[in-house]
């Protein structure tokens, strides 16, 4: 049964609902959205006894203040925001009880950009295209406002349970980011690949979830940065006319015509979206065999966490 379970006093920089995105409609032109961070995500909700897909709060540096309205379970997993409750520091990457009354709020970012806020049993909010996620350019999903009131689920759940430490995630810059080769890359000059794996990459301010847009030396091309408009997926790494890669995110378009160099594997995604602006990426080429078995080794440690796997 549905009740109301937060109410925004702020609402934060950029807090929005997510799960893991509208799946298989980009050939119909709908952007997937979705957690920039999956893996967060991912664990948050396993924590709280969710399924692994079902949405939560992505919080974005300076995280919103939230009146707890009916006692939850929550996980708060990614970066580390300095959260707290009722001005007391509260647990990362784990799961813990609040109760009505209690005021939920987000402090100096220590580690990372974005958090991700489950609650047992999920969120009441609108499936929109087979998915709980927001897209605020479309208008998709639930646009957070001050004062607003967003429902949870009355379940109960463990608490108490979260990962060891070699399991949590170090955010670290600069990131040392492995992608695979593009299928543009015989569009580069030698020059420009080898101009591109050498350099440290900075990531601009005008950063956002469609994309991380790099400051770096200029990549240079053979024949224009102009191609046939192609797929997107997530990690695509653009390569416009000006030089500068871009780093395509949850939010990207869902098809582009720039030169892709390389795409970012699906396990350093996370690294990616944890990255603050004025840090730093170093690229580092792997195959699409490692790329892969890392994927499997991933989706292996998701699929095995559960309540009793995890340390109380």
């Amino acid at each position: 049964m549905s009740q109301p379970l937060f109410k925004f006093k702020k609402t934060g920089l950029q807090t929005t609902v997510q799960d893991l995105g509208r799946q298989g409609l980009q050939q119909y032109g709908v952007v997937a959205s979705g957690a920039m961070d999956p893996f967060a995500l991912q664990v948050a909700n396993v924590l709280v006894g969710n399924r692994r897909d079902e949405a939560a709060l992505e919080i974005a540096l300076m995280g919103p203040e939230l009146d707890v309205l009916s006692s939850a379970v929550i996980a708060i997993c990614g970066a580390d925001l300095s959260p707290a409750i009722n001005g007391k520091r509260a647990p990362m990457w784990k799961s813990f009880k609040v109760q009505a009354g209690d005021r939920i709020t987000f402090g100096r970012p220590v580690a990372g950009v974005r958090a991700y806020l489950a609650v047992a049993g999920g969120y009441d909010v609108p499936v929109v295209m087979g998915s709980k996620s927001t897209y605020e350019r479309a208008n998709l999903g639930t646009v957070i406002e001050k004062d607003m009131t967003i429902n949870g689920f009355d379940v109960s759940a463990h608490h108490g349970v979260g990962l060891i430490d070699r399991e949590i995630p170090q955010y670290a810059n600069p990131a040392h980011i492995r992608v695979v080769k593009g299928p543009d890359t015989d569009r580069f000059t030698e020059k420009g690949i080898e101009t591109f794996y050498r350099q440290e990459h900075i990531v601009s301010p005008e950063s956002d979830r469609m994309g991380y847009r790099l400051k770096s030396t200029e990549i240079p091309h053979k024949n224009g940065a102009d191609i046939w408009s192609d797929a997107i997926p997530f990690g695509t790494i653009q390569v416009p006319a000006n030089g500068q890669p871009i780093i395509m995110m949850a939010d990207r378009q869902t098809t582009g015509g720039y030169t892709r160099i390389a795409t970012v594997i699906s396990v350093d995604l996370p690294k990616v979206s944890q990255l603050p602006p004025n840090s730093s990426i170093q690229f580092q080429p792997v195959n699409v065999n490692e790329a892969q078995k890392l994927a499997v080794n991933e989706e292996k440690f998701l699929g095995g966490l559960s309540l009793t796997s995890l340390t109380h």
